[in-house]
């Protein structure tokens, strides 16, 4: 047994006695407190199977539990601390915005950025606090120099918004997109000489996906960065589904630029994401609205959006002291325990093939599973009609599966449900 005193002691060190506090309902830090499991020299791999400490997590949550949401990898749900403190901070915005919001809210930011910083593990003036991830890339994607002939490379699954982007440089600039395949699911290597091998003397830029939000295929960002900068090409890695998702610092990765959704793993409120931008590469970059010259070597000159509500990105904060609270690393234990869960219950049934690996170094919690002879589409709506759990569809041409993305608040009630469903669809298949 803990006591009082020492939970709070073990929480505080941890950077959570005061998210503890704030995050759950009114009864929530006696609910923790008896959560008598919770003991803070307990490994990761341990804490996330310890029922008691994650049965706090999920009381956290105002979630609909008839339903079963396995598509966080789109958007997740905020924890009650974070949209009360957005609701706190609009309320106010609304008192009188052109004083509350921009002259007292507005500089509060600042704080935001920095705490973002420290999470990220990089300088508080090479961070922008966005609206999305699509926002923090096109940023970048529309604001680095490229000349006719200069080629980018990608892969054939990032996302389709980036993609789109580059495709319309290319009708507007003269650029050349270049598109390689990636085997799903992949090692390092595959990945790494993959794009080694695509390299051309006209290659100026290479964008890919930290874990790509098809398969849940993490790639080896550093050995891809370092590789480019030796020849002289800039990198953009897309971390729309990796921020917060397991952890990292930039120096794992040493990229140029770096733009995530925050509205997912990390929980914050809809409608926030980071960007950042190396500050020696600030300069050089346009941002996506015009900016004073002044600004130029600004990180601030990427968040000149017009007017915007300052709520969003406050209640960040909150989202982090959440996040920070679980730990990193205990959270991610905890996705990849869910996956497992459901996933060695069906891996060696007949025609089942996951596509996403059980290494952490490869994988996490966004996962994709196909079924020999079952369309994926009417896959998701038996689960949906029949379960109420929500999946998303993959149809790529190369590959095709059901993703399941499960996030903190996930019980495992919910996952034993869709491992019970899946069994049954493999075993008699869909009704006609």
């Amino acid at each position: 047994m803990i006591s009082r005193r020492s939970f709070l002691n073990n929480a505080a060190r941890f950077g959570s006695a005061g998210v503890i506090a704030a995050s759950f309902n009114e009864k929530g830090i006696a609910h923790a407190i008896d959560a008598t499991r919770y003991v803070s020299g307990s490994s990761a791999d341990d804490v996330a199977m310890n029922e008691d400490f994650w049965l706090e997590i999920q009381r956290a949550f105002t979630v609909d539990r008839t339903l079963i949401n396995l598509n966080n990898g789109g958007v997740s749900p905020s924890p009650k601390v974070v949209q009360e403190a957005m609701r706190r901070y609009l309320e106010y915005s609304n008192s009188a915005p052109v004083y509350t919001m921009w002259r007292h809210l507005d500089p509060q930011i600042e704080s935001v950025r920095r705490r973002l910083a420290m999470n990220f593990g990089c300088d508080m003036e090479e961070i922008a606090i966005t609206r999305n991830a699509s926002e923090s890339l096109e940023n970048c994607q529309l604001g680095i120099d490229l000349k006719p002939g200069d080629e980018v490379l990608t892969t054939n699954q990032d996302y389709p918004r980036m993609l789109t982007t580059w495709k319309q440089r290319e009708r507007r600039d003269g650029i050349k997109l270049r598109q390689i395949s990636i085997p799903v699911p992949a090692t390092h290597d595959q990945i790494f000489e993959a794009f080694e091998k695509a390299i051309s003397p006209k290659t100026k830029v290479i964008h890919f996906c930290h874990i790509t939000n098809l398969s849940g295929q993490i790639y080896p960002v550093k050995r891809i960065v370092q590789m480019a900068r030796a020849r002289g090409i800039e990198t953009i890695v897309d971390g729309a589904h990796a921020y917060a998702h397991f952890p990292f610092k930039h120096a794992d990765l040493d990229c140029d630029y770096y733009g995530s959704s925050l509205h997912k793993w990390l929980t914050a409120p809809f409608g926030t994401g980071l960007l950042f931008v190396r500050k020696n590469k600030i300069a050089q970059t346009w941002s996506l609205m015009g900016s004073v010259e002044e600004n130029n070597a600004n990180i601030r000159k990427f968040e000149e959006i017009g007017t915007h509500p300052s709520a969003n990105a406050l209640a960040i904060n909150e989202a982090l002291d959440f996040h920070e609270g679980i730990g990193a690393d205990r959270k991610a234990a905890r996705l990849r325990y869910l996956y497992q869960r459901w996933a060695r219950r069906i891996e060696n049934m007949k025609g089942v093939n996951l596509l996403t690996s059980f290494d952490p170094k490869m994988g996490c919690g966004l996962t994709l599973v196909n079924i020999a002879g079952i369309d994926p589409i009417k896959l998701s709506g038996h689960l949906q009609t029949e379960y109420r759990i929500i999946s998303t569809v993959i149809k790529h041409p190369e590959f095709e599966g059901l993703r399941i993305t499960p996030n903190v608040y996930t019980t495992l009630r919910e996952i034993d449900i869709f491992a019970e469903a899946m069994e049954k669809v493999i075993q008699k298949g869909l009704a006609a």
